[in-house]
């Protein structure tokens, strides 16, 4: 099953860019003149042309609710990380109620840290040029490590970690304190390149010392020595949470194509286009009420 999961995802994330990026690229392209922050706003721009009378409201009202449903996910991510990594290792004695008051403060607190920087995008020189920056900075830093670690099995939790926190320093001190250091008259592709560069470089440093190094036994080594002496437990029954949880998806997709079809009769144009997509939404949402049902 999650072998399944994993491949619909990637898929998913295969195909989604194309989606989502080419109708603003368009407009671009149908609007040269939109400038400064202007053309951040060109995907709801180009919903405007395009979607009839209630369609609009309806992408507007699935936009807000998706983007809150993914900082709601985001703030609960980190706050209980905070807590459960952070928190409860320098205070291992705190009480389960104190460490859910806890994480309501630290979620609070990301919360308003969030709003903040999200007013001060502007400033920034727009939500395009933050994401821009913030991937460069931390995205080499963040998700090269653990990556490598999949493939490797000399690194520990300590080299990932430590190279983690040396990368986002360094890249930061290239950033925001030094950056006359490096050449930036390459623009964005030598910051992406520092920011990659530099984990690369420190991983592969600690590959060959570890390869090289017959001090210790490799962690990867130990685990394995433990999983073969580990007696095997029986698998939990399930429960039918799974299929429960399928359930309410499917009734939502089919909820979500009937009230397409109903709008279809309210706009004044593409009613057959937007009652034929209502349909197909509606039949998928009841096949997946159907299977469930098995």
């Amino acid at each position: 099953m999650q072998k399944k999961v994993g491949w619909l995802f990637g898929a998913l994330y295969t195909i989604s860019p194309l989606i989502w990026m080419l109708p603003p690229m368009i407009y671009r392209v149908l609007n040269p003149e939109l400038g400064e922050l202007a053309d951040e706003g060109a995907y709801l721009l180009m919903c405007k042309e395009v979607l009839p009378v209630g369609m609009l409201g309806l992408m507007l009202g699935g936009m807000v609710f998706a983007t809150s449903s993914s900082v709601n996910t985001t703030l609960n991510i980190s706050a209980g990380v905070l807590i459960n990594d952070i928190y409860k290792g320098l205070f291992p004695e705190t009480s389960d109620k104190k460490l859910v008051k806890t994480a309501r403060i630290a979620t609070i607190l990301l919360g308003v840290l969030t709003i903040i920087i999200a007013l001060l995008v502007p400033l920034l020189g727009g939500i395009v040029e933050v994401v821009m920056s913030l991937a460069a900075l931390t995205g080499g830093a963040m998700f090269l490590p653990p990556l490598w670690a999949l493939f490797s099995k000399l690194q520990t939790g300590k080299t990932v970690l430590s190279v983690t926190v040396i990368s986002l320093g360094i890249n930061a001190f290239f950033k925001f304190f030094a950056p006359d250091l490096i050449d930036l008259t390459l623009g964005r592709a030598m910051e992406m390149g520092v920011g990659m560069g530099i984990p690369i470089v420190l991983l592969l440093g600690i590959e060959l010392y570890l390869k090289y190094s017959n001090s210790s036994t490799s962690a990867y080594d130990v685990y394995e020595t433990k999983r073969q002496l580990k007696v095997a437990e029986p698998q939990e029954a399930e429960d039918g949470s799974n299929n429960k949880g399928t359930r309410v998806i499917g009734i939502g997709v089919a909820l979500t194509g009937l009230l397409i079809l109903i709008l279809s009769f309210i706009g004044e144009s593409a009613q057959l286009l937007v009652g034929g997509m209502g349909v197909s939404v509606l039949v998928l949402g009841l096949y997946i009420i159907r299977k469930t049902k098995k």
